[in-house]
């Protein structure tokens, strides 16, 4: 029998995650799980570094930016859910599919539920993807939600 005890939402606040957000909280409503809520600000100040480009000002604004996600993240999820689940609610700073997978492994967390945009192959092949490395690198099961087709429906 599957035993879920921790549950991963990794989220970047988009349409994607929102519906993945809703079989986060499912799956830790039916399983007693206590639900991680994980965000991961890449500082724009990375990409600029690979170019050997710096610029002004960049703390106060990498702070400002992972000070609104925390917020984002705090009104996470809908105030029915907050009421019924166990929320432990986490930002970080880094390369999204690093963080997640460290995430998971330093908090021993059985699934990890992450929404995925369903990008095409073009885009794919040259940005790739955080939920394919993810689900690559991760020491437990990934469930990816694409936006559209079959809901999820409880009997």
């Amino acid at each position: 029998m599957v035993n879920l005890k921790r549950i991963l939402l990794a989220t970047d606040f988009s349409d994607c995650s929102e519906h993945a957000l809703r079989y986060a909280c499912e799956f830790a409503e039916v399983f007693d799980a206590d639900l991680h809520l994980l965000t991961v600000f890449e500082p724009p100040g990375a990409a600029y570094a690979e170019f050997g480009i710096g610029y002004d000002g960049v703390e106060s604004v990498e702070k400002e930016l992972v000070a609104e996600a925390a917020r984002k993240l705090h009104a996470y999820p809908e105030s029915t859910w907050r009421k019924k689940l166990r929320l432990t609610r986490s930002v970080r700073t880094g390369r999204p599919f690093v963080e997640i997978v460290r995430y998971a492994k330093e908090h021993d967390i059985d699934l990890i539920v992450m929404g995925t945009h369903g990008r095409g192959a073009i885009v794919q092949m040259f940005m790739g993807s955080t939920a394919e490395r993810v689900v690559r690198k991760a020491p437990c099961p990934v469930m990816t939600i694409h936006p559209e087709g079959h809901e999820f429906v409880m009997p």
